[in-house]
């Protein structure tokens, strides 16, 4: 949104860490653009309740531009919603993670974007660390004991990328 625009971010419920910290850093990446947050609404982790507030935020805000789904869900209910409305291509959609829905929205242009996590990353190397601590090798743990995983936005140019790389993960 070069020229701004009002958005409204959706979440299960906003006090859980990870949505404080993923609200924040959306925060953070907006702040001193012509970008407006109105509201962050939460559903209490009801996916009926999750596709409302995304639809009744079009209705009520005519001149919303955009919709971001703090949680995996929330692509999926805000994209269906869209869709449901009418309005796809006139909103802009951001989420995170690949729940069932949100490739698809990716991939008819519906959905802008979605930042991924690399789950079996987490797995893989909490697994080759637990081993080398059970053998009595802490080399692996960085002093500031934070092992970061990078995370990834995906969009419509790499998304067959990124699902071929999973499959090859998942050894499909």
């Amino acid at each position: 949104l070069p020229q701004g625009g009002k958005i409204m971010l959706f979440v299960g419920k906003a006090d859980a860490q990870n949505a404080k910290d993923r609200i924040s850093g959306v925060r953070e990446a907006l702040a001193g653009t012509k970008v407006t947050i109105l509201d962050v609404r939460t559903d209490d982790t009801d996916h009926a309740v999750a596709k409302k507030n995304a639809a009744d935020a079009l209705v009520s805000i005519p001149d919303l531009a955009g919709e971001v789904g703090i949680w995996s869900y929330n692509g999926p209910a805000i994209y269906s919603a869209v869709k449901e409305a009418g309005k796809a291509g006139k909103i802009k959609i951001i989420c995170f993670d690949t729940d069932p829905g949100t490739p698809e929205g990716i991939k008819d242009g519906t959905i802008d974007a979605t930042v991924v996590q690399d789950p079996y990353t987490f797995g893989y190397k909490s697994i080759q660390l637990l081993a080398a601590l059970a053998k009595g090798d802490k080399s692996g743990i960085p002093a500031n004991k934070l092992m970061i995983i990078p995370n990834e936005a995906i969009t419509k140019d790499n998304l067959e990328k990124f699902q071929a790389a999973e499959k090859k993960k998942m050894g499909g």
